[in-house]
């Protein structure tokens, strides 16, 4: 799959962070039951890796590494079987990084200069972010006119209710967000509470 084909995969792309590596499969589990098959886990924690590792086993999965921020990341998180990377920024050392270790890389953007530089390096799939306070709606927008060929998985204060405005414009395929896995289920082991919120996700398309 190319990193467009996973984008379009979900309308959603859950940001999930583990504190507990007991949650890994379960959470996974819970999510592509209902319908949200792209899961994107941060390295926020310690458990990261071994969850991308334990999530990646789950049928139906397509588990990425997120908030890659320094470039030995990359080889250990594609060695720990994530498929995509997402990060927060864009740096000519995680460029470097992106193509020696082969995994496709979703990366941040705030300003139209930056969505320039990133495309002048090859990247056509890029995370608004953070997406609210960048602007939002009306920055994807303003956008579309002059970098019409770039298309946006906008993360960063993002919500259930305000996910449709995104998913309703040409130049985004997905949104991010973290409202799919909340702590307090996730601690309750409330596994059928999140494959609801995934299935209310998966319904926004």
């Amino acid at each position: 799959m190319t990193l467009l084909d996973i984008m379009r995969t979900s309308a959603v792309i859950p940001v999930i962070a583990i504190d507990d590596p007991e949650h890994a499969v379960p959470l996974a589990k819970a999510l592509v039951a209902g319908g949200i098959r792209v899961l994107e886990v941060t390295l926020r924690t310690k458990h990261g890796l071994g969850a991308i590792k334990a999530m990646s086993a789950v049928e139906g999965a397509i588990v990425g590494v997120g908030t890659l921020t320094q470039p030995e990341e990359f080889a250990a998180a594609r060695d720990a079987g994530a498929v995509f990377g997402v990060s927060p920024g864009l740096t000519p050392a995680l460029i470097a990084a992106a193509r020696s270790s082969g995994l496709p890389l979703l990366p941040g953007v705030m300003t139209p200069s930056e969505v320039m530089a990133a495309r002048e390096q090859g990247f056509q799939q890029l995370k608004l972010f953070p997406a609210v306070p960048a602007g939002g709606v009306g920055m994807l927008n303003a956008l579309a006119g002059p970098l019409g060929d770039i298309t946006f998985c906008p993360t960063g204060g993002i919500s259930i209710e305000t996910a449709p405005q995104f998913l309703k414009l040409k130049n985004v395929a997905c949104v991010g967000g973290s409202w799919l896995t909340p702590k307090d289920l996730m601690q309750a082991g409330d596994w059928d509470g999140i494959t609801a919120l995934a299935k209310a996700a998966s319904a926004l398309r």
